[in-house]
């Protein structure tokens, strides 16, 4: 369990996936996380991936998203990377910047990483203002990235951040 200032981090439970499903299927969120019609199978997916570490946060003992991680184990391009999404509802408190600092100290500190990466969609220009907020800078465009539900493809924005980067 990871403690932050107003959120709290801990393993997601089988208890959890509904909440967390539901949050996943509000527009806002299933514009970037996508997942098909089933996104409780979606969130199940992500629990079963051995290469993800997958985190609840939680604030006033409510589940408001979840937080991932994963590793880059080759030495010479070890790196840490992670995914967030928030419920809509709580958007705009900090829940967000606090969750990933939070999690972001711990890959450095309690992991050893010196480096992380995120990779939101480059028109999600909120995500992209909240994780420049915590350090992440911009490393580059990666074209056609990602494909949508529809088929079409986007482009994505690669940031990183490195242990001296971290913002309070």
């Amino acid at each position: 369990m990871l403690r932050g200032r107003s959120v709290t981090l801990r393993p997601v439970t089988d208890a959890d996936v509904p909440a967390l499903a539901a949050i996943r299927a509000t527009p806002e969120v299933r514009r970037w996380w996508r997942g098909g019609d089933d996104q409780v199978a979606a969130v199940r997916a992500d629990l079963a991936d051995d290469g993800l570490t997958v985190y609840a946060i939680e604030h006033d003992g409510r589940v408001v998203g979840a937080i991932q991680w994963y590793a880059e184990s080759d030495p010479d391009y070890r790196h840490a990377g992670l995914d967030v999404f928030l419920d809509p509802e709580v958007r705009g408190a900090g829940l967000g910047g606090d969750a990933i600092r939070t999690l972001a100290r711990h890959l450095f500190d309690d992991h050893g990483h010196h480096r992380l990466v995120i990779d939101p969609a480059a028109a999600n220009t909120a995500a992209i203002r909240a994780y420049a907020k915590v350090g992440f800078r911009p490393v580059g465009v990666m074209r056609r990235y990602e494909r949508a539900e529809d088929g079409t493809w986007h482009d994505g924005l690669l940031m990183d951040m490195l242990a001296g980067d971290l913002a309070d």
